[in-house]
């Protein structure tokens, strides 16, 4: 193929061109084809040759900087010859016949199709430079316009594409919110100034305009019977039902008005509001009501009652919620208080701070002037029981008992407070207890509005006093206290533990008794010998008459009397004790004891009891339960003297012992004489007997024994004789056995040797055998290895070398010999050449 640039010559076929620089006159000019183009000396093709544009149906093309054209559609050229543009300019073309690009012509936008806009679709186009319209309107720049589909448009230079937009559709219930650029006249003729919004509520598609924005999609809230819409105005307008709305305002919509309402532009939601509804044991009271005019009454309230169904309008509230219907029974009571003047059923005046109860049985709605301050149920209460009771006007306490009881609107419980240690004795039903720790148990919490009440035991009292009064008064038990307001229980702090210690043991009750005490008292006596006593004592309160205040005060006159009486007596038995020695003390103890406490009649005899006139106390007896000694000495001096009385005892009984055992030991002795020489006579007698038996059976023995000899040896001379022939027997079996087991073991070793010997000799050949093979083997891989030619040059290396030496020399000599002598033409070569390799053999 012959290449253009170099020939020159440029055949163009049909729809191409070429552009050709004309270096003369710097002049582009436009060559298109059929034809074929000889290049001068002074051109140069700037393009081509390129293929002509073409634009199918329904296609456009933007070129940029257009070749300028008259009338006719010709291209204007300028004098010099140069196609004339329209620089900085473009020019949309459509459909046509396929065209070249002038010089200075360049391909903006290649062929794109033409956009085809959907139904319910538009283009928002804008002015970029001012036109007139088909319609002859003249269109300036910036204005913003839409082109509706369906149908196919068709660009202008004058105007760019903005944006595609879809129209909006709308369902039933839902509306779409607009805003306005700029002013303008929107589809149903109404004037919109610049940002001005309102709602579009035609069912179907809109298309916005092009100075409408859509701002959203608004759906309808739809009211029920149960439900209503709460609105706000954010500016003063007409609302939908034609009425003026101030800014601020605040109502709601309901299900009567519409089925469904979508909110204006100017209206806010601020909620839902369901429908209230009070049955008929139900009532509530609206706080802020609204009245007839739909304005708020701050500061007032409203009372509805059940049946009723309604909406609560904005600003009330409710102040209490949904409250219940106070149904009151037989034995209930409600407290009402006033807070503002009204007529009680148009019949009674309340003034504010007025209290008052309400008894049942009936409903009862309270009026909203009053407050419910307190439901009252009425206590019942056994003959045994009761309550604390105050007036809160007067401030008098009291106790009601046995009879169910309400109390009124001036009335209320009041907690009787007291002391932790009756507290503790009246929880745990205990007649007394020990305070070892100083500080009261935990004890369980008590109704403290409940009386007080204490079931005094059999065969005690209690002493209870009144501090309102200044009196008291005793119960003796059986019997049920139930204490007054003002009335608290004498408790008794008497003394415990041994020996008695102060205040350890509380109580409410006194037990009369009879009772018995313990304690430890320590005596000294006239020797100044200190001794321990552990007492028991029994007594009892002796009462004669419990209908003579003075004498049944007697009992309580003495709070510790149980610590008064040990101290009393201890001081009788120290003093009595305080003149005797130990020795006398120690001797008639219990009698000095009892003497010294109770004392001595006229007869000089201890007396059975001892009367305390103070409380009327009688001590009936005195137990001894040990003696013991305070001083070690004392002690050790006593243990010594009971060891001593101990010892002696002993020697004595000892003694008496001896001297009984020493006749019984006399008198057996002589019997056991008399029985000797009993015994030794009758001895004599058996052993004459003996003699003679043994003198029998010496003779007899002799005889026998010399017969026995004859035998014997007679008998053992036979026993040799078999004995010698036996052992001889045995002899020769026994070297038969001997020989036999010899020859044995000399035949076993013999084989055995042989055995050995063939058995090494098979190895030994084994051996050899495979050393054999191993070298056979060995050399056969050797010569494997190393190759027959190899081997024959290594035989053949020492001659060739010498014939070769030679060759190199050039060295020629003629050997003459008979044939008879052998020559070593080998050895005679190398001693020609003055040397060589040494020999081989």
């Amino acid at each position: 193929m012959t290449d253009s640039k170099t020939t020159g010559v440029y055949r163009i076929p049909p729809f191409y061109y070429l552009h050709v620089l004309d270096q003369n006159t710097n002049v582009t000019r436009l060559e298109v084809g059929p034809k074929t183009f000889v290049k001068q000396d002074h051109e140069k093709v700037l393009l081509g040759p390129e293929g002509m544009l073409i634009i199918p149906p329904r296609h456009y093309a933007v070129i940029d900087n257009p070749a300028v054209r008259d009338k006719d559609g010709q291209v204007v050229i300028d004098a010099n010859g140069q196609v004339k543009l329209l620089h900085s300019d473009v020019d949309i073309r459509f459909a046509q016949e396929p065209f070249p690009l002038y010089p200075g012509e360049t391909l903006k936008q290649n062929v794109t199709p033409l956009k085809v806009i959907e139904p319910n679709c538009a283009l928002r186009l804008r002015t970029v430079l001012d036109f007139t319209n088909d319609h002859g309107e003249l269109v300036r720049a910036g204005d913003e316009f839409l082109f509706q589909g369906p149908g196919t448009y068709f660009p202008r230079k004058e105007v760019s594409v903005e944006e595609q937009i879809k129209a909006v559709i709308l369902k039933p219930n839902e509306a779409v919110r607009l805003r306005a650029k700029k002013e303008m006249i929107d589809r149903s003729g109404v004037e919109r100034e610049t940002g001005e919004e309102w709602l579009n509520r035609t069912v179907g598609s809109y298309l916005p305009l092009a100075y409408e924005e859509v701002v959203s999609v608004v759906k309808a809230y739809v009211l029920t019977d149960k439900k209503a819409l709460h609105v706000r105005a954010l500016r003063t307008f007409t609302d939908l039902f034609k009425r003026k709305r101030l800014h601020g305002e605040e109502w709601l919509v309901y299900a009567s008005d519409s089925e469904t309402y979508i909110p204006d532009v100017y209206e806010e939601v601020v909620g839902v509001v369901s429908v209230t509804v009070l049955n008929s044991r139900q009532y509530c009271v609206i706080v802020d009501p609204v009245d007839a005019d739909g304005k708020l009454q701050l500061g007032r309230k409203k009372l509805i009652k059940g049946e009723k169904t309604f909406f609560l309008q904005p600003g009330e509230k409710l102040a209490n919620g949904i409250q219940d219907v106070y149904v009151l029974e037989e034995d209930e009571g409600l407290i009402l208080r006033c807070t503002e003047s009204f007529k009680e059923d148009e019949k009674v005046l309340r003034n504010p701070g007025d209290r008052w109860m309400v008894r049942g049985p009936k409903d009862y709605i309270p009026a909203v002037e009053a407050d419910v301050v307190l439901r009252r149920k009425a206590i019942p209460l056994d003959i045994n029981e009761g309550i604390y009771v105050r007036d809160v006007k007067s401030g008098k306490v009291r106790a009601v008992i046995g009879t169910t009881y309400l109390l009124t609107e001036n009335e209320e419980l009041w907690e009787k407070d007291l002391p932790a240690q009756v507290e503790q004795l009246l929880v745990l039903d205990a007649r007394h207890f020990e305070d070892k720790s100083g500080t009261p148990a935990a004890i369980p919490p008590r109704n403290k509005s409940k009386v007080v009440s204490y079931r005094v035991p059999h065969n005690a009292a209690v002493q209870i006093y009144d501090f309102k009064s200044k009196k008291a008064r005793i119960v003796f038990g059986p019997e049920l206290v139930i204490l007054g307001p003002d009335e608290q229980f004498t408790i008794l702090n008497l003394s415990g533990e041994k020996p008695k210690v102060p205040n350890k043991i509380r109580a409410i009750c006194l037990l009369l008794g009879p009772e018995f005490s313990s304690d430890i008292v320590t005596i000294e006596s006239s020797d100044h010998a200190r001794l321990s006593l552990r007492l028991s004592y029994n007594w009892h309160f002796e009462v004669s008459d419990r209908e003579d205040s003075k004498e049944v005060a007697k009992l309580f006159s003495v709070p510790d009397f149980v610590g008064d009486f040990c101290k009393a007596v201890a001081a009788k038995i120290r003093g009595a004790v305080a003149g005797i020695s130990f020795d006398d003390f120690h001797k008639n103890s219990a009698k000095i004891i009892r003497a010294s406490v109770f004392g001595l009649d006229e007869n000089k005899r201890v007396n059975k009891r001892l009367v305390f006139p103070q409380n009327n106390l009688i001590l009936t007896s005195i137990d001894i339960q040990s003696v013991e000694p305070v001083d070690q000495r004392t002690r050790d001096a006593l243990q010594k003297s009971v060891q001593l009385a101990i010892e002696i005892t002993t020697n004595s009984q000892e003694a008496q012992a001896k001297h009984t055992a020493s006749r019984t030991e006399q008198e057996a002795k002589g019997h056991l004489e008399r029985q000797k020489i009993a015994d030794e006579a009758e001895a004599e007698k058996e052993r004459r007997k003996l003699l003679q038996l043994q003198a029998e059976s010496s003779a007899v023995e002799s005889t026998g024994q010399a017969k026995a000899e004859a035998q014997s040896r007679a008998e053992a001379a036979k026993i040799e004789g078999s004995a010698a022939v036996d052992q001889a027997k045995l002899r020769a079996e026994a070297t038969k056995i001997e020989s036999d087991s010899e020859l044995q073991r000399l035949t076993q070793a013999r084989e055995l040797e042989l055995t050995y010997a063939k058995l090494s000799s098979d190895l030994e050949i084994e051996k050899a055998k495979r050393l054999a093979d191993i070298e056979i083997q060995e050399f056969k891989e050797h010569i494997n290895s190393i190759g027959s030619k190899t081997i024959q040059a290594i035989a053949t290396s020492g001659p060739d070398n010498q014939v070769k030496l030679l060759q190199a020399l050039g060295i020629k000599s003629t050997l003459i010999t008979d044939g008879r002598s052998p020559i070593n033409l080998f050895n005679t070569a190398v001693d020609l050449v003055g040397g060589g390799a040494p020999q081989q053999h």
